[in-house]
């Protein structure tokens, strides 16, 4: 199978490539040049299996043409955490908190390492990860590529902008794996990330990406959605993801158009709102990134929205048909988690606090509701308790993290800064 950069349909790669480059010679993101998809006979043969067994068919739909059918299998059973599919009142809440690192991003990353750690190995070089997180993502990409052979790791994180948890997660790390705490927001770190990519002086250094904007991270991300219509195979599924980068919503239209049966989608966006504006307006303006309680999700120019309106043709009506999207504010995430938590005694992160949220606002009759849980409300703990006045116990976590040692360095939003990091640690 070929990938393209969505930004030059003539530049086309494999998937060796594409996995360990991250971006498109031009910079572009790499879609494919053709999707797999499901018959109903091999659909409904899933029903029942386990998560790894699930895990395996996916990666073999999308990689068997480039990668060992056994090497894949191996893969898959590195999922070994629960995604539990729980009921709370109307809805079912996929938690998909249960990895190391207390994220969603748990699963794509635990896959996409062992993908890059083995196509390096088949190179027999060392490929370095540039990574930028808004929180999430570089504690799920620093635990999942610890002390795996032939790769280093470089997280860049926004100072100040992520919970205490999440920076001891990101900082507590492994040999392999450098924390650059920077002076800005997410957007400014993604940015030097894709500076770095375009450099052609740090070409030697074989850089690639474990954000969302790698497929190699994205596609993984199928997984779990089918997983959610295996347990629940004879419903019209409503999926309502929260949504920063817009990954999880990408793979989900991926797997939509892969055959899987999947009726609507919702997202759910905090006050960095350039695709809800989109939505109603059809125009695309990003505006400065605002700090919110769903920190995560500080982005206000998504990457991988790009790959969702490539999917509907670049067209904003086929894209209204299966897609809303809603705005939720801090006040209105407060709210939502005393509500839910006061009448189910159920803790919701704020991240899925603004997805449950907006699958009350979206139009859902005869749907069935499945809220995408993407945190653990015990990484955020203070945010919580500061918002809501909810007395969250996370002292055995804090403690579990801060007996390892940390390291970190700071830098301002300065690429040269980035630039002399890499060059010197290479």
């Amino acid at each position: 199978m070929l990938y393209h950069s969505l930004g030059n349909p003539n530049i086309q790669d494999s998937l060796e490539t594409v996995i360990l480059a991250g971006l498109a010679k031009d910079g572009g993101l790499f879609f494919p040049n053709q999707i797999p998809t499901f018959n109903q006979h091999e659909l409904t043969a899933l029903v029942g299996l386990d998560l790894p067994s699930i895990a395996s068919v996916v990666l073999k739909k999308w990689f068997a043409e480039d990668i060992e059918v056994k090497e894949l299998e191996v893969i898959g059973t590195s999922l070994t955490f629960p995604i539990p599919l729980v009921q709370i009142g109307d809805k079912y809440v996929l938690e998909l908190f249960h990895g190391p690192t207390l994220a969603f991003k748990d699963v794509a990353a635990t896959i996409l390492a062992r993908l890059i750690s083995y196509f390096a190995r088949k190179r027999q070089t060392i490929v370095r990860v540039l990574v930028a997180t808004s929180g999430d993502t570089g504690g799920a990409v620093a635990h999942g590529f610890a002390n795996l052979e032939n790769v280093q790791v470089y997280v860049l994180f926004p100072k100040n902008k992520v919970s205490q948890l999440q920076e001891k997660q990101l900082t507590c790390v492994a040999e392999n794996v450098w924390p650059i705490e920077v002076e800005g927001y997410f957007d400014d770190c993604q940015a030097m990330v894709k500076q770095a990519f375009n450099d052609p002086d740090l070409q030697p250094l074989n850089l690639t990406s474990a954000n969302s904007i790698n497929l190699g991270r994205l596609i993984p991300q199928i997984i779990y959605h089918l997983w959610v219509w295996t347990q629940l195979p004879e419903s019209d599924l409503q999926l309502v993801i929260p949504s920063g980068n817009f990954g999880n919503l990408a793979a989900a239209f991926l797997a939509m158009k892969m055959g899987v049966p999947i009726s609507r989608f919702v997202a759910g966006v905090n006050a960095n709102d350039t695709v809800y504006r989109f939505m109603q307006t059809g125009k695309y303006e990003p505006r400065p990134t605002v700090s919110t309680l769903s920190n995560a999700m500080d982005i206000s120019n998504p990457s991988n929205f790009s790959r969702i309106l490539k999917i509907v043709n670049y067209d904003r009506s086929n894209l209204q048909q299966y897609l809303q999207v809603f705005r939720v504010s801090d006040q209105e995430t407060t709210e939502t988690i005393l509500e839910v938590y006061n009448k189910y005694n159920y803790l919701l992160c704020p991240h899925t606090a603004v997805a449950w949220k907006a699958a009350n606002l979206s139009e859902h009759m005869g749907l069935t509701q499945v809220v995408y849980a993407t945190a653990s409300p015990y990484k955020f703990a203070k945010e919580i308790n500061a918002a809501a006045g909810l007395v969250i116990d996370d002292n055995q976590l804090i403690q579990q993290w801060s007996t390892k040692s940390s390291k970190k360095v700071s830098i301002a939003a300065n690429y040269s800064e980035l630039k002399q990091i890499l060059q010197a640690s290479a």
